[in-house]
């Protein structure tokens, strides 16, 4: 998923489906999927990426859904994917091409979500995204997101690779490592792409990640009108437009 404008994601986007599709849908079931079962009203997906959440929140749900996503390369793999989705649920979609606070969705959904989303914004941005959905949820509407990180660690960290995934004779992973940097974290992938066990292609692409605590941002969401409320899941946290 992704928040980020002009050529970010041009690397990633090639290779993120092929090695992240599987495990983004099962989690996105997990997290979302009743949630979208309940709607009534409309659903956002702020920084839908390549359109797993999104395709997940379609199938869910019988609402119109909202995916705002800046990024052209993940944007691209979004349209592609809702082209395969059959003209019913194409009828439901409608795709934001910029950043959440100027989608203009104003009292559309009773439901949003952000994964992996909250983190990847720098704090000015994520403040800008806690208006763009009290703006966008009716009151007692509800935003649904996975937390960023708490803190940055003391050196850095080789954290679980994606892949290998094969494909024809060529086998793909990506090696990922969390590096920090002055108060922020880097999210480093190296993909890597192999024939006969010999190396062809090795690209890189850098995120940067801002670390905060559960509290700062329930005072943040408080000032720009969402109340956090208990999350569904543990893997959650959960913030409401006020009834009323």
């Amino acid at each position: 998923m992704s928040t980020a404008e002009g050529t970010d994601y041009a690397v990633s986007s090639e290779f993120y489906d092929l090695l992240q599709a599987e495990p983004d849908r099962r989690r996105a079931e997990r997290w979302f999927a009743a949630a979208a079962g309940r709607a009534r009203h409309g659903i956002v997906d702020f920084g839908a990426g390549t359109g797993i959440v999104t395709q997940v929140l379609l199938e869910s749900s019988g609402v119109p859904v909202h995916a705002v996503e800046p990024a052209a390369a993940m944007r691209t793999v979004l349209m592609s994917r809702a082209a395969a989705l059959g003209a019913d649920r194409r009828a439901r979609l409608t795709v934001h091409p910029g950043r959440a606070e100027d989608a203009g969705l104003d009292a559309v959904a009773d439901l949003a979500v952000a994964a992996n989303v909250v983190g990847c914004v720098e704090p000015a941005a994520r403040r800008a995204l806690w208006r763009a959905a009290a703006r966008a949820l009716v009151p007692g509407g509800v935003l649904l997101f996975d937390p960023p990180p708490v803190g940055v660690p003391d050196g850095v960290e080789d954290l679980a690779g994606l892949g290998p995934v094969r494909m024809g004779v060529d086998s793909y992973r990506a090696d990922v490592t969390r590096v920090p940097d002055r108060g922020v974290l880097r999210m480093v992938f190296e993909y890597r792409v192999e024939r006969a066990g010999l190396p062809v292609r090795s690209v890189r692409e850098e995120f940067p990640m801002w670390p905060a605590e559960a509290a700062a941002l329930a005072a943040e969401a408080a000032q720009e009108g969402l109340e956090f409320v208990p999350a569904p899941l543990p893997e959650l946290l959960a913030a409401r437009r006020p009834p009323g």
